[in-house]
C-alpha cells in the first residue's frame, strides 16, 4: 500500500481542486444543480468515497493536514454574525415572529425526535442529536461546529454522522419542500394576491461571489473586523467553558460578538463596513472548510452507522411534512403565502438557505410571487433562526452529556 502524507499547503491546493471540480460538475448536472447541493458537498464527498475506494482495496492510504479547518469555520460564522441588524426584524412584522417560533419550535421537536430514535436503535444520544437541528437546521456549517465540539466530549464520529444527515436532509429538503406547497396550492385553490412583476430576489440576502471596488486598505479592514471579533469570541466561549462548565463552541462567542459590533457599529459609526466584500469572503471560508471537512470524512468507521442515521433522518422527514401541513400552515395565515413559505421551511429545516429559495422559486414561477415570503424565510433561516437553535442544541448537549 502507498502512503501519501499531505501538509497543509498540499492539503488547502487538494480543497481548492475539489471545490472547483464540485462547481463543474454542478453546473454540468442537472439534477445537482436543480437540488442546489453545494459545490463542497459534491467535491468533498466523491473525494472521501475515492479515499474510502483506494484504502478498502489496499491501494493508496491517504492522511491530510486540516488544521486550517476550524479557522475557516470561526471565520465564516462572524461574518454570519456581522450580518444581523436588529432593526430588520421591524420589517417582517407579525408573520416573521411567528415564522421565527414555529421554526425554533421545528427545532426543539427535531432534536427531541433524536432522543427517541436514540433509544430505539440504540446509538448514543449525543451522536442521534447529530441527526436533529444540528444537520437539518444547521447543515453542514452547524455540523462541523457542533460536532467537533461533541468529539471533544468523546463522542466518536460526531462530525461524520452530521455530514451524512446533512447531505440527506439537503437531497430531500430540496425534493419535497415544492411538492407539498404544490399539494397546498391546488387543494385549497389558493392564488397569489402580488400581481407586480417586483424582481423577487430584492429582499433576498445579497450574496456575491466577485468582488467591487474595493482597496488594500478597505479588505484589511473587513478582515480585521472578523478576526477581531472571533479572537474576542473564542476567548469569552473559552472562558465560559472553563469558569461555568457550560458547554459552549467558540462558533456562539463569535456570532455574538460579531452581532454585538454589528448593531453597536449602526448606531454610533464606528467603522465603514463593506458587505459585499464581507459576503465574498463568507463564501470563500465556507467554501474552504465545507470541502475539507467533508474530503475528510471516514467512511470505514461510518458504514456501521448508516442504518440509524437514515432511520432518523426519515422520521425527521415524516415529522416536518406533518408539522407544516398541519400546524405552521395554519398559524401561518392559511393562504397564498404560508404555502410559499412552506415550501421554503421545508428547504432550511432539512437543507439549507439555499434549498429554501430554489424551493420558492420553482412555485412561485409557476403560481406567482410571494413578497413576503421573500422576506421572511431569508431573513430568519440565515440569521435570526440561530438566536432559538444554538441555545436549543446547546440545552440538549448540556442535558445529555
Amino acid at each position: 500500500m502507498i502512503f501519501l502524507d499531505f501538509n497543509i499547503v498540499q492539503t488547502l491546493m487538494l480543497s481548492i481542486f475539489l471545490y472547483l471540480f464540485g462547481s463543474f460538475l454542478t453546473n454540468k448536472i442537472h439534477i445537482l444543480y436543480k437540488l442546489c447541493i453545494p459545490p463542497p458537498v459534491v467535491g468533498g464527498l466523491l473525494f472521501s468515497l475515492l479515499v474510502f475506494i483506494l484504502e478498502y482495496f489496499k491501494i493508496v492510504n491517504i492522511s491530510m493536514n486540516t488544521i486550517l479547518m476550524p479557522y475557516f469555520m470561526s471565520f465564516f460564522f462572524t461574518i454570519v454574525g456581522l450580518n444581523v441588524s436588529f432593526n430588520l426584524l421591524k420589517k417582517g412584522g407579525k408573520v416573521l415572529i411567528i415564522y421565527w417560533l414555529l421554526c425554533a419550535l421545528l427545532g426543539f421537536c427535531q432534536n427531541f425526535i433524536t432522543y427517541i430514535s436514540s433509544k430505539i436503535v440504540n446509538i448514543n444520544p449525543l451522536l442521534a442529536l447529530m441527526c436533529g437541528s444540528i444537520s437539518m437546521e444547521g447543515g453542514h456549517g452547524y455540523s462541523l461546529a457542533f460536532g467537533k465540539t461533541l468529539e471533544n466530549l468523546g463522542v466518536k464520529n460526531a462530525c461524520s454522522v452530521g455530514f451524512a444527515s446533512a447531505t440527506l436532509g439537503l437531497i430531500m429538503g430540496g425534493l419535497i419542500g415544492g411538492p407539498v406547497a404544490k399539494y397546498l396550492i391546488e387543494k385549497y385553490n389558493l392564488k397569489s394576491s402580488v400581481c407586480t412583476n417586483l424582481k423577487k430576489h430584492s429582499l433576498q440576502i445579497n450574496k456575491t461571489s466577485s468582488l467591487v471596488n474595493t482597496n488594500e486598505i478597505v479588505f484589511f479592514e473587513q478582515v480585521l473586523i472578523v478576526l477581531l471579533c472571533m479572537s474576542i469570541g473564542t476567548a469569552l466561549a473559552n472562558f465560559i467553558n472553563i469558569y461555568f462548565h457550560i458547554v459552549v463552541p467558540s462558533i456562539v462567542g463569535c456570532i455574538f460578538i460579531a452581532v454585538l459590533f454589528r448593531n453597536t457599529n449602526d448606531k454610533v459609526k464606528i467603522i465603514t463596513v463593506d458587505f459585499k466584500l464581507l459576503n465574498f469572503l463568507q463564501e470563500l471560508s465556507l467554501g474552504m472548510f465545507l470541502t475539507m471537512a467533508l474530503m475528510s470524512i471516514d467512511f470505514f468507521t461510518l458504514s456501521s452507522l448508516f442504518g440509524p442515521i437514515i432511520f432518523i433522518v426519515i422520521c425527521q422527514v415524516v415529522f416536518i411534512v406533518l408539522f407544516s401541513i398541519v400546524i405552521c400552515f395554519r398559524f401561518l395565515g392559511k393562504n397564498y403565502d404560508a404555502a410559499v413559505m412552506i415550501s421554503g421551511m421545508m428547504g432550511h429545516g432539512l437543507g439549507a438557505t439555499p434549498n429554501a429559495l430554489a424551493n420558492m422559486n420553482s412555485i412561485t414561477n409557476k403560481y406567482g410571487n410571494s413578497d413576503n415570503a421573500y422576506l421572511v424565510v431569508p431573513l430568519v433561516a440565515a440569521f435570526l433562526l440561530d438566536a432559538f437553535s444554538i441555545p436549543c442544541i446547546l440545552l440538549f448537549i448540556n442535558f445529555l452529556t
